[in-house]
């Protein structure tokens, strides 16, 4: 089977988008269903009610928890997410979600609170700006064949967002970065298709 990211149908990749729900599901982790439903629908929504756009702390640290649970659980990483000043986030994702739609700024200004890398920053950016940040997947980033080994960077991240910003132009009206991303990691099984391919993570 031709890989995703390889095929030119608009069909095949609306076929994939179509299953991400169910293979969040398929995951096997606790809570993801629930915590990927509030990511995509609930925290959206409550980012455009504020007069500001920002997040709070508990989202934040409800994000991280989304972040690792579709991927990989790094404990210490959420420890130091919970241990940020609740101002400072208040005002930091402010001022970051401020910046948009700049390529990179939101990213690089929310990974100065503690714990969150570019992976944690793109996610809060995509939620805010879906049609100009993809979150930052590891899976999904390796199977973007232009890009190289996945690195854990700014200047990787601004990479990987203009190739699923291009596939968006492609693709045609209708689509986000946020779906393309969401359209490749299912069309993958997530994690444990990967896990089940034995691709490498």
């Amino acid at each position: 089977m031709t890989p995703l990211w390889l095929d030119s149908s608009v069909a095949a990749w609306r076929g994939a988008l179509r299953s991400y729900d169910d293979v969040v599901s398929r995951q096997g982790v606790a809570k993801l269903t629930d915590l990927d439903a509030w990511y995509s629908k609930e925290l959206p929504t409550a980012l455009d009610k504020r007069r500001t756009r920002h997040a709070t702390l508990p989202e934040l640290v409800k994000l991280t928890e989304w972040k690792m649970a579709r991927g990989v659980w790094r404990a210490p990483n959420l420890v130091l997410v919970k241990g940020n000043d609740a101002q400072m986030v208040i005002e930091t994702s402010r001022a970051a979600l401020a910046s948009a739609p700049h390529p990179t700024a939101p990213i690089a200004a929310l990974s100065k609170l503690d714990g969150v890398g570019p992976a944690t920053a793109s996610a809060l950016a995509a939620a805010a700006e879906p049609s100009v940040y993809p979150f930052f997947d590891e899976l999904v980033a390796a199977h973007v064949p232009s890009l190289g080994p996945v690195k854990w960077t700014l200047g990787y991240y601004a990479k990987y967002a203009d190739a699923l910003r291009e596939r968006v132009r492609t693709l045609g009206e209708g689509w986000t970065p946020v779906m393309v991303e969401r359209a490749v990691w299912a069309s993958l099984g997530g994690k444990a298709g990967a896990a089940a391919l034995g691709a490498k993570r």
